[in-house]
């Protein structure tokens, strides 16, 4: 279980090098091809879009075809439109290959969220895991915008960062080739498309992903529009925005493995809740103190942001019995990045109507407010703590 382990952390560290990337080549595609930000945005919106049309239109392949194929096909595809940056220079074709790559991720990640579903032993062994998966997720964070900071300081293409993940992805292939899989009964009792639209039916289902959503929203403000936000910033604490988005990066991926050790000690409800409660904050010093403010509060949201996703998306998921786990993750990956990608559009849109970017964090903070309200309530009425009980008993064992 352990190589199968370092492929799931592997593979999202990979997909974490690109896609918490865009914010920092989004300034620079904005210089390049004389764009707004709406337009600069879609840099963003086409991988996001592309995984969501994958995860609620492919979301069940892992669970009909089998874990590993499902992962070997996604790599292949994710590695050769990574590979095929080198020979393209148009905004056109780079968002064609942005939407290819997000369909390969939408493939591999809901078959390595199923896989995760695999080899946990319980709920609490799968919510665990997923915060380490999601810590790895972070360090991919870190590293891809480093390196196309350093790419840009030394006046060298940000499309190296896509041929960097394309030699990664074809190790990872190598190792997902050669791993062994847990076998899990393949689910033929019904249509894929039948599958998907069951699960948007799902009381359970739609209550996670509509959290997820909210969460998404506030997420993307950061790591989309914070360099914009902060960008040419003189005043006081300047000398921390040039920074601000890796500090942020950093502080996620130190609170998803310190969230390991907050949810062996308190109920998740409670930590959740907490930690929604103190995102809001941030944002709300954003908005009232201006840059200045924004300038620290925002990279520290980072912190409270880093165990919310993986444990809602684990809870989610473990609400439902293993041969699901596949669709399941597809539902929850397609309505988080519907709001990867209408989220960042809206605040784009607002940033260009009233000519800044701080407006459209006005909607953010919206986001975090609802988001905050959500979890205090989930942890007052604690809605589904039978049928993770249930679930537990039925398909995990000790």
């Amino acid at each position: 279980m352990a190589r199968i382990r370092w492929l799931t952390y592997l593979m999202f560290l990979m997909f974490a090098m690109t896609s918490e990337s865009v914010g920092v080549i989004i300034p620079s595609v904005i210089r390049e091809f004389g764009l707004g930000m709406t337009a600069g945005g879609a840099f963003h919106y086409a991988t996001m879009s592309g995984i969501a049309l994958a995860g609620v239109l492919l979301g069940s392949m892992a669970d009909r075809f089998g874990r590993k194929p499902t992962i070997l096909a996604g790599l292949a595809l994710f590695g050769l439109s990574a590979s095929l940056f080198a020979w393209v220079s148009s905004f056109g074709l780079f968002l064609v290959l942005l939407f290819v790559g997000g369909l390969a991720v939408g493939i591999f990640k809901t078959a390595a969220l199923a896989l995760i579903g695999d080899i946990s032993t319980s709920t609490r062994a799968h919510t665990a895991t997923m915060n380490v998966v999601e810590g790895f997720f972070g360090i991919g964070a870190i590293i891809g915008p480093a390196i196309v900071a350093y790419l840009l300081s030394h006046d060298a293409s940000w499309k190296w960062l896509y041929l960097i993940a394309a030699a990664l992805c074809g190790l990872l292939m190598i190792l997902a080739w050669r791993v062994p899989y847990p076998p899990v009964q393949a689910k033929t009792d019904s249509a894929p498309m039948a599958d998907m639209l069951a699960m948007m039916r799902n009381r359970y289902a739609l209550a996670f992903s509509s959290g997820i959503m909210l969460y998404v929203g506030v997420e993307t403000a950061i790591y989309v529009w914070m360099p914009t936000l902060l960008a040419g910033y003189a005043g006081p604490g300047w000398q921390w925005a040039a920074y601000a988005l890796s500090i942020f990066f950093i502080l996620r991926v130190i609170g998803r493995f310190a969230g390991l050790w907050l949810l062996e000690r308190f109920n998740w409800t409670a930590v959740l809740a907490s930690c929604g409660i103190a995102i809001l904050v941030c944002f709300a010093l954003a908005i009232f103190g201006g840059r200045p403010m924004a300038v620290m509060s925002l990279p520290l949201s980072g912190l409270f942001m880093s165990v919310l996703y993986p444990t809602l998306n684990s809870k989610g998921i473990s609400c439902f019995p293993k041969p699901q786990h596949g669709a399941i993750s597809g539902v929850i990956l397609f309505f988080t990045c519907v709001s990867a990608v209408v989220a960042p559009l809206a605040m784009g849109l607002i940033g260009d109507y009233f000519g800044d970017a701080i407006y459209g964090f006005y909607l953010a903070t919206l986001f975090a407010a609802v988001l905050a309200v959500g979890l205090v309530l989930n942890m007052i009425f604690d809605p589904v703590s039978g049928e993770l009980a249930k679930r537990g008993a039925l398909d995990y064992r000790a």
